[in-house]
């Protein structure tokens, strides 16, 4: 059954850089491995995406449609479709007396967020610190290794899978989250350890909105409720109530 815009499906992949071969990105633990990266920080395994919702490049999402579970290809993709062509202007020099006031002793390749900024720093000279904004991948002509793992047909998989993309509590069970359908509403009862989660407000909500946002965007569904359910055993507080 050939992809089309719109289908849920979990892929593999390894990004190089053209010009050198170098690998900056996978979801293959045994190219991690080869490649130095930590292995610990992360679970190196195929990622779910919706075609077409810019879970991945526009120009990689474009070049798997068509393709079929089990397929494999390799693109190739000019920097003005993947991170853009570098930008002077996104090089720019800050007074030294910034990181001052936040306690940050700037050195050269130490990453730094400003405002909605992320950028790296190149070169610190007396009271400047010059700092490039532009993506780390700005100007790269890149090649990527797609292996279509799975297209999933199934309502439930396809909720589950996109709680395993936009969830980052790494302490949440997906496995043990209880999905419903009631009509056009999907009813989402959250595991235990993520009623503790330890993210803010606003990024728990943000996470969620782009679960509900997916769900409803491609599927057959106009709304998300997210349940966390508190049961008391009130024969335990009557114990710890006598002692």
């Amino acid at each position: 059954m050939a992809i089309n815009n719109g289908d849920f499906v979990k892929v593999n992949f390894t990004g190089k850089i053209k010009e050198n071969g170098e690998v900056f990105d996978t979801t293959y633990e045994n190219v991690a491995t080869e490649e130095g990266f930590d292995t610990n920080s992360r679970n190196y395994q195929p990622i779910p995406i919706v075609v077409g919702a810019h879970h991945l490049l526009p120009a990689i999402e474009e070049e798997i449609e068509g393709l079929d579970e089990g397929d494999e290809k390799t693109i190739e993709i000019a920097c003005e479709d993947a991170f853009g062509k570098r930008n002077s202007d996104n090089v720019q020099l800050i007074p030294m007396k910034e990181f001052k006031k936040q306690g940050m002793n700037p050195v050269p390749g130490m990453p730094i967020n400003v405002g909605d900024k992320t950028g790296k720093i190149l070169t610190v000279n007396g009271g400047r610190v010059r700092v490039d904004f532009n993506h780390e991948l700005a100007g790269k002509d890149l090649v990527y290794d797609i292996e279509i793992v799975k297209i999933l047909d199934d309502d439930e998989d396809k909720v589950r899978s996109m709680l395993e993309l936009h969830n980052t509590n790494s302490n949440t069970k997906i496995d043990d989250i209880n999905i419903e359908f009631d009509g056009d509403i999907v009813n989402i009862t959250l595991d235990e350890l993520s009623k503790f989660d330890q993210k803010s407000y606003m990024d728990v909500s943000l996470e969620r909105f782009k679960i509900a946002k997916d769900i409803c965007d491609n599927m057959d569904y106009d709304k998300v409720n997210f349940i966390d359910s508190f049961e008391i055993n009130s024969e335990e507080n009557n114990v710890e109530d006598k002692e």
